[in-house]
C-alpha cells in the first residue's frame, strides 16, 4: 500500500485539539480591509480560533491523512 499524501495547504490551515476529535481553524476576514471593520469585531470575534464544521469535518480529515 502506497503512503497517502498530505495537501500542504489544508496543513498549514488547521491543526486537532489534544484529544484529536476536533479540527481548529482560524476565522477569516482579518488579512486586509481592516479599517471599516470595528476594533470589537476584529479582536473579539475574529481573533479567536474556532472549530471545523461537522460537514466539513470528513473531507478535510481527507486531506490530512496523518493527523
Amino acid at each position: 500500500m502506497p503512503k497517502l499524501k498530505t495537501r500542504k495547504a489544508a496543513a498549514k490551515r488547521f491543526r486537532v485539539t489534544g484529544s484529536g476529535k476536533k479540527i481548529v481553524r482560524r476565522k477569516a476576514f482579518k488579512n486586509h480591509l481592516l479599517n471599516h471593520k470595528s476594533t470589537e469585531r476584529k479582536r473579539r470575534r475574529l481573533s479567536n480560533p474556532s472549530l471545523v464544521s461537522e460537514q466539513d469535518e470528513p473531507n478535510v480529515r481527507l486531506m490530512l491523512p496523518y493527523i
